[in-house]
């Protein structure tokens, strides 16, 4: 089993930021169904649902023009008809994301993600998790995407908050961590990142096997922050 990396010099969170996709849900049967539409329409290879999560880092509106060229528009229009349909019946909690998030309850919180801000809204409100978060920020909402660190300064600025080490971004991808140091902010990495290179290629602040061991922490913390006060 994967082991935690902290390290000595971790700075105590003042608001927690989630990745979505591999980090609190996983949605990836929806997500390959709706691209494997768009590739049969251009007569391409279909991915595996492991293809797509190791694939499906960045967002569409960086992916798809390289993907199908010129008209990745039509590609676009293919995948948001199959999404639209579906993607509800894929979504499922991450195991333990739901104790992670009980636990994340005493921070301000909210959710930063790839995936197109329609489908990220539809599917916390299914989860019936909108009570979470305090700021939800999808592709396309913002100027640019991760890892730009545009949709990261958007989420800060809708919780009333400014870039600093005390704010922690927790995702699954080497992309989250290089979106938070873009953003001057602390990198978590949830998992071993072994879809996207490992963890050293991720290179994360800290690191936390799974969702029951940021859980644990996060209940530890708060905990012991009750007793010093």
């Amino acid at each position: 089993m994967a082991e935690d990396r902290n390290t000595e010099s971790w700075v105590r969170p003042s608001l927690l930021l989630y990745d979505w996709d591999n980090t609190l849900v996983d949605a990836w049967a929806g997500i390959t169904a709706a691209m494997n539409a768009a590739m049969t329409a251009f007569a391409m290879p279909l991915w595996t649902v492991e293809q797509t999560r190791e694939r499906a880092r960045i967002s569409m509106r960086d992916s798809f023009p390289v993907i199908f060229g010129d008209r990745w528009h039509l590609a676009r229009n293919i995948f948001h008809a199959t999404m639209k349909e579906q993607h509800l019946d894929h979504v499922r909690p991450m195991p333990g994301a739901l104790d992670a998030l009980e636990a994340s309850a005493p921070w301000p919180m909210g959710v930063v993600s790839n995936k197109s801000g329609r489908y990220l809204r539809a599917e916390i409100a299914h989860l019936g998790w909108s009570s979470y978060f305090g700021a939800v920020v999808g592709a396309g909402d913002a100027k640019a995407d991760k890892p730009d660190p545009a949709p990261l300064f958007m989420a800060l600025e809708q919780l009333g908050a400014a870039p600093a080490a005390t704010v922690w971004y927790l995702g699954d991808t080497a992309t989250d961590m290089q979106a938070a140091r873009a953003a001057g902010i602390t990198g978590v990495l949830v998992g071993d990142a072994a879809h996207d290179g490992g963890v050293e290629r991720a290179a994360p602040d800290l690191q936390f096997a799974d969702a029951y061991r940021l859980a644990a922490f996060l209940r530890n913390l708060h905990m012991r922050t009750r007793l010093l006060d």
